[in-house]
């Protein structure tokens, strides 16, 4: 019986020890993954700001395979410049290699160019620009359940924002959707605010820009750019 028991136990160690050695494997090769193949690369091209932030996030993935594949390194000659300059590579288990850069949202408004290398010295060009929105209209402390009228610069003279609106109540849904702004007005009628009950409400304006990059291999790409606002008000009857 004890023979048996330690045979167990030698097989079962062992097969743990495999298991580990298995997964740390991978986990090497997703943080420290490079491309062997830059023609089979999906860009990921992520631009972040957030008002009340003085620095926004830009972050770049190439992504083998595919979207939903491992983000990996360029070898040598290969590198990612943004406006002249070079991002340096990280990585994490999770998501394997990025290049990451935060930039002051004051100083970045304007046009943009990222310039991907491969590891064949071939180079895509992506030009992009960037322009925070403002809030123009003051949120008072306490809203009454009538329309709500916002006004924003920085916006297109048609453009879409979406709206999140969440209460404390867990009966609710709040809102959460995709409006059209016209020459930067956007209004929250009486009857949107019945999916909200009364109490303090979380208000959030995102702007969403995302479209195709021009300029990537036949895997594809994508641009997306978001700013958010923040607000809360008190609702009531």
């Amino acid at each position: 019986m004890f023979r048996q028991f330690f045979t167990n136990l030698f097989i079962g160690t062992i097969f743990f020890s495999i298991l580990v050695l298995l997964i740390n494997c991978t986990s090497a090769d997703k943080k420290n993954g490079s491309a062997t193949d830059p023609d089979n690369l999906y860009f990921d091209y992520q631009i972040t700001a957030a008002e009340g932030n003085d620095n926004l996030t830009v972050l770049l993935q190439y992504r083998a395979g595919g979207e939903d594949g491992d983000g990996v390194s360029m070898a040598d000659p290969g590198k990612i410049m943004l406006d002249g300059e070079m991002l340096l590579a990280d990585s994490s288990k999770m998501t394997g290699t990025f290049y990451e850069l935060h930039k002051p949202i004051a100083e970045f408004s304007g046009k943009h160019s990222i310039v991907f290398t491969d590891s064949n010295k071939k180079e895509y060009k992506e030009d992009f620009s960037f322009q925070p929105i403002f809030l123009l209209t003051r949120v008072a402390d306490t809203a009454n359940r009538n329309n709500l009228v916002f006004e924003f610069e920085g916006l297109e003279a048609k453009d879409f924002i979406r709206v999140l609106m969440t209460d404390t109540s867990f009966a609710n849904n709040g809102i959460n959707r995709v409006d059209a702004v016209s020459n930067g007005r956007l209004v929250i009628t009486k009857d949107d605010l019945d999916a909200l009950a009364n109490g303090p409400v979380q208000l959030e304006f995102i702007r969403e820009y995302e479209k195709p990059v021009k300029n990537g291999t036949d895997e594809g790409g994508r641009l997306l750019i978001t700013y958010s606002l923040k607000r809360e008000f008190f609702l009531k009857d």
